[in-house]
C-alpha cells in the first residue's frame, strides 16, 4: 500500500492510500486512521489531479512530427499516407514509446489510439505502463480486395485480444466516410456492437468532407449518413465533429455520441475552430478532448489542449463564461472514462488510481486564485512531477525509466524511412 501524504485535493490537504490499482481511502490530513502503508510519499506542497484521458491519438506519429507543415488537411493526408506506406511494426513500436513518454510527462494515463500495427502499439504502451485503447483501423479506399483482407485481419486480432485482460482494450476504427465503403462501415459497426467495442471514427473534420459527403449521399452530412446506416450510438467516438448542422447536433445528442474536440490540430490545419461545445453538451452528447497525432497537432500535451479549447470557446462566442474550468477538467478526464467505460478519471475511493501529482512550488501557483485556473491558464505540463497509472508510478520527480534509450532507438528508426 502506498500513502500519498499531505497532498492537496480540491484545496484541502488529504492522505490518499493506494492499494493495488485502486484508491483505497482518502482521509483529511494528518489523519491516517489505523492504516500502515508499505511506502509513504511526502506530497507537501503538491496537489493531485486525475490522469488525463487523451481521446483521439495517432500515437506513433510522434516520428512524423513536422514532416508536413502549412498545408490543409487533404494535402497533409496525401503526404502522410505516402510516408505511412513505408513504415513497419518497428516504427510503430518506437513511435508509440515516444508518444507514451510524452504523454506520461504531461499527465496522460489513458489514450484512445487509431493507427497501424495495433499489437506493436499495444506492447509499447504496456511496457511504458499506461493504458491504451488500441483499435483495428478499417480503411479500404472502396477496394473490395482490401476490404476482405481487413476483415480477416480484424477477426484474427479480435481472437488474440480476448486474452488481453484489463491492461489494454481493443476497439474498432473506421477512418472516415470518405475513405471507407458503406459495406465496411456497416461491417465494422456491427462487429463493434456485437462484441461490446467502441467504434472510433473521424466525423466532419473539414467543410470539404461535409460537402463531398452531401454530394455522394443525396444531401446527407457525414453525421446524417452514419445515422441512416444505424451506426451512431453511445459506443461511438466521433473525432473532431466540427462542421455540424443543427440536425447533426441533435443526432449526436440523441444517440449519446462521444464527441472529441481536437482544437490544436483543427486550428493548425485550418480545418475549422467553431466546435459547438455547449450545443452538443446540452443535446446530450458526451464531450471529450484529444490532441490528434503529433504530425498535425505537434504535441500530445493535454494541458495545452485544455487551455486552447477553452480560449477558443470564449473567443468564438465572445462569452468568457463558456467552457468553465470544472467542465474543462471533466472533458479531459472523467468524460473520457465514461466514453471508454473505465472506472477512473476521478480522485475518489474505489476508483482506479490514475493520477498526476502537481508541484505547486513555483511562480504559477503563488496567486491565491483558483488552483485549476493557475494550472490550465498559467502553468505548463512540466509542473506535473509524478504520474501514477493503475496504482503504479510511471514517472517520479520528472524521471521516466528508459527515456534516453527510447529516444536513441527512435532516432535509429527515423534513419530508416
Amino acid at each position: 500500500m502506498i500513502l500519498l501524504k499531505n497532498i492537496l485535493l480540491n484545496g484541502a490537504p488529504v492522505n490518499i492510500f493506494i492499494e493495488g490499482k485502486r484508491i483505497f481511502r482518502i482521509l483529511p490530513a494528518p489523519n491516517t486512521g489505523d492504516i500502515v502503508p508499505d511506502e509513504t510519499v511526502d506530497c507537501t506542497g503538491k496537489a493531485v489531479i486525475p490522469g488525463f484521458i487523451n481521446m483521439h491519438t495517432h500515437a506513433a506519429m510522434t516520428l512524423l512530427r513536422g514532416i508536413t507543415e502549412d498545408v490543409p488537411l487533404h494535402k497533409w493526408l496525401s503526404r502522410i499516407w505516402d510516408i505511412e506506406a513505408r513504415i513497419d511494426e518497428n516504427f510503430i513500436y518506437w513511435g508509440t514509446k515516444v508518444a507514451c513518454l510524452e504523454m506520461i510527462k504531461s499527465g496522460t494515463t489513458t489514450f484512445n489510439d487509431q493507427y497501424w500495427y495495433a499489437t506493436s502499439a499495444r506492447q509499447a504502451a504496456l511496457e511504458m505502463g499506461i493504458r491504451p485503447f488500441i483499435s483495428f483501423v478499417i480503411l479500404d479506399n472502396f477496394d473490395k480486395a482490401m476490404a476482405e483482407h481487413q476483415r480477416m485481419r480484424c477477426l484474427e486480432l479480435y481472437e488474440w485480444s480476448r486474452d488481453w485482460g484489463e491492461a489494454s482494450h481493443l476497439a474498432m476504427s473506421v477512418h472516415s466516410v470518405y475513405t471507407v465503403s458503406e459495406e465496411m462501415i456497416l461491417w465494422a459497426s456491427r462487429f463493434a456492437q456485437e462484441h461490446g467495442m467502441q467504434l472510433h471514427i473521424h466525423v466532419s473534420e473539414t467543410e470539404k468532407e461535409n460537402l463531398d459527403c452531401m454530394k455522394a449521399h443525396g444531401g446527407l452530412t457525414p453525421t446524417e449518413y452514419l445515422d441512416s446506416l444505424g451506426v451512431l450510438g453511445p459506443h461511438v467516438v466521433a473525432a473532431h465533429a466540427l462542421w455540424l448542422t443543427d440536425h447533426d447536433v441533435e443526432l449526436m445528442g440523441r444517440n449519446r455520441v462521444n464527441c472529441v474536440h481536437n482544437i490544436n490540430s483543427n486550428a493548425k490545419l485550418a480545418s475549422g475552430y467553431k466546435f459547438r461545445y455547449e450545443d452538443l453538451r446540452d443535446a446530450g452528447a458526451n464531450i471529450c478532448l484529444g490532441t490528434d497525432g503529433a504530425a498535425s497537432s505537434n504535441n500530445l500535451d493535454m494541458l495545452e489542449t485544455m487551455k486552447t479549447a477553452a480560449l477558443f470557446q470564449k473567443a468564438v462566442t465572445m462569452d468568457p463564461s463558456r467552457m468553465p474550468l470544472g467542465e474543462l477538467m471533466d472533458a479531459a478526464t472523467v468524460n473520457g472514462a465514461r466514453a471508454l467505460k473505465l472506472d477512473t478519471g476521478e480522485i475518489r475511493e474505489g476508483a482506479i488510481a490514475d493520477l498526476s501529482i502537481v508541484d505547486t512550488d513555483n511562480s504559477y501557483f503563488l496567486s491565491p486564485g483558483s488552483f485549476l485556473a493557475n494550472l490550465v491558464y498559467a502553468a505548463h505540463s512540466d509542473v506535473i512531477s509524478s504520474v501514477m497509472a493503475s496504482g503504479r508510478f510511471v514517472m517520479r520527480d520528472r524521471v521516466v525509466p528508459g527515456e534516453k534509450e527510447i529516444l536513441a532507438e527512435a532516432r535509429k528508426v527515423l534513419c530508416q524511412i
